[in-house]
């Protein structure tokens, strides 16, 4: 669908102050109480956006959470800067992880996402509940496929994460500016060994014997963590 929802308060917040002219409605649940210094409809109203209440969206849209406040809005999508780090998910099967990945990235400077689909989307009402509306801050792209990204920004340094890479990350002493990116393969599968083939470096996150790998968010945020001190 060409547009989405926001679950919860803080989501929504993070969606009328970054995106307002996204948003298509906003809603307050009847049990709605507005909390000191934080009323949806006062935010709303300063926006010049609409917000009333009304359960029966609720009852579609969040009927199995503790949901209170619901915003609708058109989703968007362009093209990453040229000038600053991507992160790039290939074919992530999880809503969930991907929101807590772009939440993550941005915490530490990147919030530029590549998604390589098919994948999840990162506007689903998971993701988007998962990053607390971090994704409003991201500039989000999606690419048929790793050669058409790859195709696309053809003078970016590029870091495959795979449990076989070749360098540890502790040995990569420093990037090229900021325009790097850093590839995570599937929650499930990685990245297969074809990707050493597209020019860059394949890196190993190392860690003890007792874990064949660890999951992707972690592995997340020990690489953006890893590169975010590498830029400073």
């Amino acid at each position: 669908m060409p547009y989405s929802y926001a679950l919860g308060m803080a989501p929504v917040v993070e969606l009328i102050g970054r995106c307002p002219g996204l948003v298509l409605a906003v809603y307050a649940h009847p049990g709605y109480r507005a909390e000191s210094g934080a009323d949806i409809f006062e935010m709303c109203e300063a926006r010049g956006l609409k917000c009333e209440t009304n359960q029966k969206i609720f009852n579609i849209a969040a009927n199995k959470e503790n949901i209170y406040v619901l915003g609708v809005f058109q989703k968007a999508g362009g093209c990453l800067s040229p000038a600053r780090p991507h992160a790039v998910f290939v074919n992530p099967a999880d809503a969930g992880n991907l929101g807590a990945n772009v939440r993550t990235c941005l915490g530490f400077g990147i919030r530029d996402i590549a998604i390589i689909k098919p994948g999840a989307d990162i506007y689903s009402p998971k993701a988007v509940r998962a990053s607390m509306g971090a994704i409003f801050h991201a500039n989000a792209s999606g690419f048929a496929s790793y050669q058409e990204y790859a195709e696309a920004y053809p003078g970016y340094e590029r870091f495959y994460f795979m449990l076989n890479g070749e360098a540890e990350i502790g040995s990569i002493a420093g990037v090229r500016g900021d325009t790097f990116a850093l590839v995570f393969g599937n929650e499930a599968t990685g990245l297969p060994d074809e990707f050493r083939g597209y020019g860059g470096r394949s890196v190993r996150i190392a860690h003890g014997g007792e874990i064949d790998s660890l999951n992707l968010t972690v592995a997340v945020g020990v690489a953006a963590h890893a590169f975010y001190k590498l830029r400073r």
